[in-house]
C-alpha cells in the first residue's frame, strides 16, 4: 500500500489536502483545549497512538508512516502549539503545559488513555506527558531526542571534533532577531539543518521543506518555534521534580544522531526502558528511516 497519494508541484499545501493525501482514512481538525488552539491530523483505528512533531516541521513529517500505522491504531497526530495550523500564543511553552494541551485534547476526544510517541521537541512533550499524567499514559516513545536535562547548560558554544554543534540551541534563545532574519527565507534555514542533520538529505523531498517552510515564514510562526527552546530552563527545572515514568518506554536513536546520547539519559528516565539504534540514519529518523520506525513502534506497542 502506497504510503501516500503523489502531489505534483502545483498541490495545495494545506493540512486538509495533505491529510486527504494519506491511506487511512486521514482528515484534518481544530479543537480549543488548555486556552489554546490545537490543529491535529486523524486516520485508522484501534488503541490511540498520539504522535508530536518537532522543529521545524509539523505534524507532515510522520507523513511516511501514518499509513503503516492506521492500519492497526487510531493516530492522532498532533500540531504542537506554536506549531503548524496550531495557535501560537504569548506563553506556555514549557513542556508540562505544552503536554498539558495534548491531555486536554485526549479529553476533548472522548480518549482516557493513548500510546504517546515524541520526535525531537515532540519527544519532551511525550515525556512530560508520561510524567504528569500517568493514568492517561500507555507506552511512550523518545524519537532521537529525551527531556531536557540540567547537562544541557553545559552544550559548548563553540564547535568541538567529532561532536554535533548545535548553533541553533543558542540562535533560537536571541529575541526578535531570528524572525528579521529568517520571515519569508526559512527555506534556506530547513536546507542547512536538513544537510547536516541527515544520512541523506533526499530523504526529506521538496514538497515536504515546502510544507514546512510555508509553515514557519511568518515572524509569529518564527517567534512561537523559538520559545520551545527559549523554555527550556523551566523545563529542566521541571524534570527536577518528576519521578522516573512507570509507562514503558522506548527511544530510538539515528546512528549518526543521538544514539549515544540517549543511550547515556534514558535510563535514568524510566523504570522499564529500551534504547534501539537506528542504522543509516540522521536526525529525522520517520523521513529518513520509515519502514524501521513504523516496524520498531509495532512492536513495541503491540
Amino acid at each position: 500500500m502506497p504510503a501516500t497519494t503523489p502531489l505534483d508541484d502545483a498541490s495545495p499545501l494545506d493540512d486538509a489536502t495533505l491529510a486527504a493525501s494519506l491511506d487511512g482514512g486521514f482528515t484534518s481538525h481544530h479543537a480549543e483545549v488548555n486556552g489554546t488552539r490545537l490543529h491535529y491530523v486523524e486516520g485508522g483505528s484501534g488503541t490511540p497512538l498520539v504522535l508530536l512533531g518537532g522543529w521545524p516541521q509539523t505534524w507532515w513529517q510522520w507523513n511516511k508512516v501514518l499509513p503503516a500505522l492506521a492500519g492497526r491504531y487510531r493516530v492522532i497526530a498532533v500540531d504542537l502549539r506554536g506549531m503548524g495550523g496550531s495557535g501560537k500564543p504569548d506563553t506556555g511553552y514549557d513542556k508540562k503545559t505544552m503536554a498539558a494541551d495534548v491531555h486536554a485534547l485526549l479529553v476533548h476526544l472522548g480518549l482516557e488513555r493513548a500510546h504517546v510517541v515524541g520526535h525531537d521537541i515532540g519527544a519532551m512533550v511525550a515525556y512530560a506527558f508520561a510524567a504528569n499524567h500517568p493514568e492517561a499514559t500507555d507506552r511512550i516513545a523518545l524519537l532521537d531526542v529525551s527531556h531536557p536535562e540540567e547537562a544541557w547548560t553545559q552544550m559548548p558554544l563553540l564547535p568541538r571534533p567529532g561532536l554535533r554543534h548545535l548553533w541553533w540551541f543558542a540562535f533560537n534563545q536571541v529575541q526578535g532577531l531570528p524572525e528579521q532574519l529568517l520571515a519569508g527565507r526559512y527555506h534556506l534555514l530547513l536546507d542547512e539543518l536538513f544537510a547536516g542533520m541527515t544520512a541523506d538529505p533526499a530523504a526529506i523531498d521538496d514538497r515536504s521543506r515546502a510544507v514546512y517552510a510555508r509553515a514557519y515564514d511568518s515572524p509569529d510562526a518564527i517567534r512561537a518555534g523559538n520559545a520551545w527552546y527559549r523554555a527550556f530552563r523551566q523545563d529542566i527545572d521541571d524534570l527536577a521534580g518528576y519521578s522516573p515514568v512507570t509507562a514503558p518506554l522506548l527511544a530510538l536513536g539515528g546512528e549518526h544522531s543521538n544514539y549515544e546520547r540517549l543511550l547515556a539519559a534514558v535510563p535514568a528516565l524510566g523504570t522499564d526502558t529500551r534504547v534501539v539504534r537506528v542504522d543509516g540514519c540522521g536526525h529525522y529518523l520517520p523521513e529518513e528511516r520509515p519502514e524501521v520506525v513504523t516496524a520498531e513502534l509495532t512492536r513495541f506497542l503491540g
